[in-house]
């Protein structure tokens, strides 16, 4: 279904511009851009996944990941095709480098998103799989009518964006997990196809100018982005441009589309990771992708009691109350929580029927 796209304006020359991304892809007529799902269209930039999805998922928010956002809720989960991104690593390439619409099985408007979510029970509804920024439109109009039904809103994205998208996709966010690829402008051009800097700007806006909670991850792979001087650099940039309190999730890469020569991420590798995190002065810092279940705990930073246990994406202890706090000392653990914590549900596909 093509809609047309807002962040865009003509040139001189008689192309268009789309202005979503940093990549500012000038188009002419009948041509797409990077992501191949934002084209020129009868002189208009249009979007051509408007309402249309690659398919639907009910999970567990922690597998976004999110540890400190409704823990042990459920989260129905969608994305569609393409990407702004060229990751060598994707770990959902065929749905993020598709460039066959009939990928995209699933129709639903913004309305029967948040319909289906009520009906599943789920506490909010998750932006994900491909990047949401690419389809911006569809996802800041299913957000608006998520909210509408009391619905929580959560992007998982790499943070490409360009200030004026930026601004108005993050407005109906709740929970952001945002991921930090590395912290070399070399690793994300040589890897990502993109530039470092624009992701830090977006970090840095959504964390001090809106009220989304926030969530950083880094997949570590060996070799390209696990070195411990860039690592130790990434903790106290985050330490120091966001403070302590912001979570990091260190996670393991396995083999995946262009990188299937380069070997699995060693469990020690994240432990280590997480180590120089805390040593930075990080307080909430967690692995990802391994069984590690001291690195998926949330622990009270005064009196170390382990607020929060998971076994994977499963909550098996949750000592805080409805306010976030310690059950132990009292202290406020930051981040969205509720009286009392669910337990998950495993991943669980869904079809949206549509009337």
């Amino acid at each position: 279904m093509e809609h047309e796209a807002r962040y865009w304006h003509r040139l001189d020359d008689g192309r268009i511009q789309c202005d979503l991304c940093p990549r500012e892809c000038r188009l002419r007529p009948g041509q797409r851009g990077f992501c191949f799902v934002r084209a020129n269209e009868d002189d208009k930039l249009v979007l051509t996944t408007y309402g249309r999805s690659s398919g639907f998922c009910v999970d567990p928010v922690e597998k976004k990941p999110l540890n400190h956002f409704l823990p042990g809720s459920t989260v129905l989960s969608f994305g569609t095709a393409g990407c702004n991104l060229a990751c060598k690593f994707c770990q959902n390439w065929d749905i993020s480098t598709s460039r066959e619409m009939e990928r995209l099985a699933d129709e639903a408007s913004p309305e029967q998103i948040a319909a289906a979510a009520v009906q599943q029970r789920c506490t909010g509804v998750a932006y994900t799989y491909n990047d949401p920024v690419i389809f911006a439109e569809y996802a800041i109009d299913t957000a608006i009518a998520c909210r509408a039904r009391g619905l929580a809103n959560i992007a998982v994205t790499a943070g490409y964006v360009n200030p004026e998208c930026r601004a108005d996709f993050f407005a109906v966010m709740d929970g952001v997990n945002i991921d930090l690829k590395g912290f070399s402008d070399t690793f994300y051009q040589q890897v990502t196809g993109a530039r470092l800097r624009p992701v830090l700007d977006t970090i840095s806006y959504v964390v001090h100018q809106t009220d989304a909670w926030v969530e950083l991850t880094t997949l570590l792979i060996p070799g390209y982005n696990d070195a411990t001087s860039d690592l130790r650099a990434m903790c106290r940039w985050v330490y120091e441009e966001l403070g302590p309190d912001v979570p990091m999730h260190f996670t393991a890469f396995h083999p995946d589309h262009r990188m299937r020569h380069v070997p699995a991420t060693p469990p020690r590798t994240l432990v280590r990771a997480r180590l120089i995190a805390m040593e930075v002065g990080m307080r909430y810092v967690y692995t990802g992708n391994i069984h590690d279940p001291e690195g998926g705990t949330t622990f009270c930073p005064n009196c170390a009691t382990p607020v929060i246990q998971r076994d994977r994406y499963l909550i098996e202890a949750y000592h805080l109350d409805g306010h976030g706090a310690c059950a132990v000392r009292g202290t406020t653990i930051p981040g969205r929580f509720t009286p009392r914590s669910g337990s998950g549900r495993l991943r669980l596909p869904h079809r949206i029927a549509i009337p």
